[in-house]
């Protein structure tokens, strides 16, 4: 029994052949066949058995949500009343959520059964989950390999049919890389589209929840129904998106010449770009090349920029109002610099020692307030593109999944995974990668971005699921 779909789940239960609790057992024997992969830092077997029983009760009396028969998992930074929840970082270790973070209470609310939380990159700061402090997850293609980061135990439990869906969060990337490293589907929302409300903080002004899956169809359908204003989130929009949208027109492509002919791409992706491109031609569509001028400021804009957002947001996380406290520390200070120090691991040490540095008196404007300026350079540009066109291409990622080890002793190395992804979140675009292919040495797989303007969410998904 291995579905892909929440069609095809839903269209066994209805016909009954098929009940959710088999459903969801079948889940659990899958995560304790693959516990190997590290993709679950815990697991609600029991609370999710006793769900299902609710739900097929629900489907007989005509009742059920949307998304009856949906077994999910979210990450550790997405808040879960009375579960834990600790951002996969030792300081938050045996922490629970005292309330339901909004994105929670809209699956709970059609009926998607939550089966656990994943691993994660500490704080969601990482390219290939080996900062979480549980252990990195596996890539389930091959487990010497990473499955990329941050949402890197989301995309392995997806591609090893350990859940149906999973909810990871996306500042720079993090959805979209682990998706195309992995083989399935990643989609990083329109910034506001889906509530921040229960999502611990890494950077405020680019945090985005968003849904990994094995088709586009699941991912439109989760996005929209998490989707939508929240009182608790004032940066969320105000208007609820209509998610059956589609481009009055064909659309005009583009494809970024920067990222398309690259030589820090695998060629063999490169190349494959290519080949898609010219089949879209080939049905009709007008796909041309731009250029971004500006594409070497945006990884270093990204990161001046959310490590200054994350040295404010990380700041509570102190010893003494919750979480994890040194046992050695005597006096005030000690507890704060000690349970700090031991509390946080090495990088996200080093993103709130950069953040703090960017904001210190002396250096705030010659950093942090060129970032700004840079990144509204970045969204003006961006704007004249998706004047002309109404989609951007580009690969997802430069290459394939690495192994481990390979790039944890270089950071700028590991920031640069983000190069073709951190665009989005700058610009608050919606973006989407969908598996393209594998690579022919190695059987790994990769994918390739789709990325629209503004709020063009369901344009988007809607022409992308058509491919």
């Amino acid at each position: 029994m291995r579905f892909r779909t929440l069609r095809e789940i839903q269209e066994n239960l209805f016909n009954g052949t098929i009940s959710v609790q088999e459903i969801v057992e079948h889940y659990l024997k899958q995560i304790e066949k693959r516990k190997s992969l590290n993709a679950f830092i815990e697991v609600w077997a029991e609370e999710a058995l006793v769900k299902s029983r609710e739900i097929q009760e629900r489907i007989k009396t005509g009742t059920a949500g949307k998304l009856a028969g949906m077994v999910i998992g979210i990450k550790d930074n997405i808040c879960y009343s009375n579960h834990g929840v600790s951002a996969s970082s030792k300081i938050l270790s045996n922490f629970k959520s005292l309330y339901n973070s909004t994105v929670v209470e809209r699956l709970l609310k059609e009926d998607a059964i939550i089966i656990g939380r994943l691993n994660c990159d500490e704080f969601a700061m990482g390219s290939s989950n080996e900062t979480s402090f549980y252990g990195p997850a596996l890539n389930p293609v091959d487990e010497t390999r990473v499955p990329g980061g941050s949402s890197g135990g989301g995309a392995s439990a997806v591609a090893a049919g350990l859940c149906l869906a999973a909810l990871g969060s996306d500042t720079g990337g993090s959805i979209r890389q682990p998706a195309s490293l992995t083989g399935i589907v990643g989609f990083k929302p329109s910034y506001g589209v889906v509530s921040r409300h229960g999502l611990i903080a890494y950077a405020s002004s680019f945090d985005q929840i968003g849904p990994m899956t094995n088709t586009v169809e699941d991912a439109r359908l989760i996005t929209e129904l998490i989707s939508g204003p929240d009182e608790f989130d004032s940066t969320a929009k105000q208007d609820k998106l209509d998610f059956t949208k589609k481009f009055t027109n064909k659309p005009k492509i583009a494809y970024l010449k920067e990222a398309v002919e690259n030589d820090s791409v695998n060629p063999e992706i490169s190349a494959r770009v290519k080949a898609f491109i010219e089949d879209l031609r080939g049905r009709g569509f007008v796909v041309e090349g731009v250029s971004f001028p500006y594409l070497q400021y945006m990884v270093p804009t990204y990161y001046v920029l959310t490590t200054a957002e994350a040295s404010s947001n990380l700041a509570r996380f102190d010893g003494i109002n919750f979480g994890y406290r040194s046992q050695d520390a005597v006096g005030i200070d000690d507890v704060y610099t000690k349970s700090r120090t031991e509390g946080f691991g090495k990088e996200v040490k080093r993103r709130i020692l950069l953040g703090t540095f960017v904001l210190s008196a002396g250096y705030f404007d010659a950093y942090y307030g060129t970032a700004q300026r840079v990144r509204q350079l970045l969204r003006q540009k961006t704007r004249e593109i998706f004047s002309e066109y109404q989609l951007l291409i580009s690969p997802t990622c430069t290459d394939g999944a690495f192994r481990f080890g390979e790039k944890s002793d270089d950071p700028i190395s590991m920031y640069m995974q983000d190069i073709f992804t951190v665009h989005a979140p700058l610009v608050g675009c919606p973006s989407v990668s969908i598996p393209l292919d594998k690579l022919s040495d190695n059987e790994m797989p990769y994918g390739i971005q789709f990325t629209a303007g503004e709020y063009a969410d369901s344009e988007l998904l809607n022409f992308v699921e058509t491919l």
